[in-house]
């Protein structure tokens, strides 16, 4: 495929309250502030990402997410809850970007320099789609560190022929999962970190994250992935919060519902 010439980057941060295993988790404070906030703060620190927009539902459990957007003059997009697929093509067109930055709002520790770094490859290359945590299998990073890039020409042709759950759900899948039709990369570490996990699915996900903000405090927006690893070997304890919680476990139950209506994995 063919990217646009335009260099313009936006971020969707795709953000929702009913989550089934945390409801409300986005907004759970962390010392008085709600655990986007800090997302939002570490992203802003990105020299790659020109803007970036909420991407929340049209249902009332997530009026509050607007609410915290609105107060803090943040841009938002309400729209389809269970197709996010949707939701993300319709939030793009509040910019003529033509690079999209794929974040979900459960990880406020993403690293603003693997950002930039990932961005950076993306614009150096002719590539549809790269990321550092998908397809899953042998990733190196840990989960909750999830970055993917695509361009508006690759987002509008999955929004146009993606028609498996999974593949509206989970909004990359047909990029991943298609690779005759799309040129994709995977960005990895000379280091496997995939053993630690630093997304927020669980109440003891929620726990760890928010020893690590507690911990570098003042200093979150200078903290990087190698400095979260470090305080996290020095506290093992940490660690053992959320050790025997499955990674990715909502990419395999959207796939399982693929194969209960009849679609093919």
């Amino acid at each position: 495929m063919t990217k646009e010439s335009n260099k313009k980057t936006l971020a969707i941060i795709q953000a929702r309250m009913n989550s089934s295993r945390l409801p409300g988790k986005v907004l759970m404070p962390i010392n008085g502030r709600p655990m986007l906030d800090y997302m939002i703060e570490r992203i802003s620190s990105s020299s790659e990402i020109d803007d970036f927009v909420i991407a929340t539902s049209i249902e009332s459990s997530d009026n509050p997410i607007e609410e915290f957007c609105v107060d803090n003059n943040v841009n938002f997009f309400r729209g389809n809850l269970d197709d996010v697929l949707d939701r993300f093509y319709e939030a793009s067109k509040i910019s003529d970007a033509s690079i999209i930055v794929r974040l979900t709002g459960d990880c406020p520790l993403v690293d603003p320099k693997i950002l930039d770094a990932m961005i950076g490859i993306y614009k150096k290359n002719n590539y549809d789609y790269i990321a550092n945590t998908a397809p899953p299998e042998g990733i190196t990073f840990p989960e909750g560190m999830d970055v993917e890039i695509f361009s508006r020409v690759a987002l509008d042709r999955a929004w146009k022929e993606a028609k498996k759950p999974s593949e509206r759900e989970h909004v990359t899948f047909y990029f991943w999962k298609n690779e005759d039709l799309f040129s994709t990369y995977r960005f990895d570490l000379s280091e496997n970190l995939s053993n630690y996990r630093l997304t927020v699915d669980y109440p003891e996900d929620f726990e760890l994250v928010k020893c690590i903000i507690e911990n570098f405090s003042d200093q979150l927006n200078n903290t990087d992935l190698n400095q979260i690893v470090n305080f996290l070997e020095d506290n093992p304890e940490l660690l053992a919060l959320n050790k025997n919680i499955e990674s990715f476990s909502g990419w395999t139950a959207s796939l399982e519902e693929d194969k209960v209506k009849g679609y093919l994995s």
